[in-house]
């Protein structure tokens, strides 16, 4: 009987584990092993894109491309792991429980958005962080066009100034005036606990943001949190009131859940603590991948974010990693030194940096046209051939 990789969840680290757990196989003529993915629909969620419209188009099937390199498929939603035992607890397509035993397990199950109890939230707010999600928040502010004129119709509050916070509420003012007129007198805020716009971005960048949100008319509420959501807008701190038709809420992820049920060591995200092949730490069959991964990019105390850009690599190598052992060659450990930041800011443009702490290089249309190529063709799945697919997914492919 054929050894089984069980990689669970089709994501960016998913998908590459995939790719690159058959590709190792492949180059060692080794066909003994049987590398499947159980997640709940064969197709790559573009999610770094949902702040976009039409969300609903920003999906990538996968399920001609895992034909294509022989991996198997498995269409379900994971709810139980048993590490002992090698075994997780699924609800199948059919809505029928079932077990899927493994030799092999890597975790590519990625994060949520981390709601919390505030008053309002869970029943009033949108968010941008599922495609669902995205959707729904599409077809509510497709539904203000059906409503009276009114201040608080045509405002929208952003909870958090982080990386989607900024994304989202920059490309909002565009995303209304397509809705309720060119000429609509529309209104976008962020509120934000910083002391300055874009702080949790770094100072240099900061003054991107700040210069697009001044020419987009995006104003921020800093020092400020929302303690309350209603149906007709926000309550701050200080006891301020915001009348808002739509409030997103963006205020930070955590690691899925499953993490909680495999032993091992996790940091404040949620995220499990691996070494440098990714394999957790006091598991030796176990590997986690992507928003899961606690991991160690380079020898400087950084590690990977919770980013498509850490994902992609994070899964070329724990793919790689978990064929490794089982063939017995060695492990390739995973480095990724090189961090960048591309940010969209709507109208204005996009911001393109390069290290951690965010060096400006590309503002404007020269950030926009770099970001309209990452978002529309490099975090893509690759074509549906084995060999182009198993060439993307070499974990010693130079970081560019």
């Amino acid at each position: 009987m054929k050894q089984q990789i069980l990689i669970v969840g089709a994501g960016f680290g998913g998908m590459w584990t995939a790719l690159s757990a058959t590709r190792l196989f492949d180059l060692h003529g080794h066909n003994e092993v049987e590398v499947t993915v159980l997640a709940p629909q064969a197709e790559l969620r573009v999610r770094p894109r949902f702040y976009e419209p039409d969300a609903h188009r920003l999906v990538a099937p996968i399920g001609e491309l895992f034909d294509a390199v022989g991996v198997k498929f498995i269409k379900g939603a994971v709810d139980t792991i048993d590490a002992q035992q090698k075994r997780v607890g699924y609800i199948d397509a059919s809505g029928t429980r079932q077990v899927c035993c493994y030799d092999k397990l890597v975790l590519a199950t990625g994060s949520r958005l981390a709601v919390p109890d505030t008053q309002g939230v869970a029943q009033y707010a949108f968010d941008v962080d599922q495609i669902e999600h995205a959707v729904r928040l599409e077809q509510h502010l497709k539904s203000l066009a059906d409503l009276p004129q009114s201040q608080g119709r045509n405002t929208v509050v952003v909870a958090g100034g982080g990386f989607t916070g900024i994304e989202t509420a920059t490309e909002m003012p565009a995303r209304l005036r397509a809705i309720l007129g060119a000429d609509a007198n529309v209104e976008v805020i962020i509120v934000d606990r910083g002391e300055k716009v874009g702080a949790s971005m770094g100072a240099e960048i900061s003054q991107s943001i700040a210069e697009a949100s001044d020419e987009l008319g995006v104003t921020w509420r800093l020092k400020s949190s929302v303690v309350a959501v209603d149906e007709q807008g926000v309550t701050l701190g200080d006891g301020q009131r915001i009348d808002a038709k739509t409030v997103v809420w963006t205020t930070g992820v955590r690691a899925c859940a499953l993490t909680a049920q495999i032993p091992g060591e996790r940091d404040s995200l949620g995220r499990l603590h691996v070494d440098a092949h990714l394999k957790v730490i006091g598991q030796n069959d176990i590997f986690a991948t992507g928003d899961v991964a606690y991991a160690a990019t380079d020898d400087l105390g950084n590690h990977a974010l919770m980013t498509c850009q850490h994902a992609i690599v994070l899964g070329r190598h724990a793919g790689n990693n978990v064929a490794a052992q089982i063939l017995g060659v060695a492990p390739i450990a995973y480095s990724q030194p090189k961090y960048v930041t591309c940010l969209d800011l709507g109208g204005w443009g996009a911001v393109y940096t390069e290290g951690w702490d965010r060096q400006v290089k590309l503002t404007r249309q020269e950030g926009k046209t770099l970001k309209t190529q990452i978002n529309t063709v490099w975090i893509y799945p690759p074509a549906a051939n084995r060999e182009a697919a198993w060439a993307a997914a070499d974990p010693l492919i130079p970081i560019a």
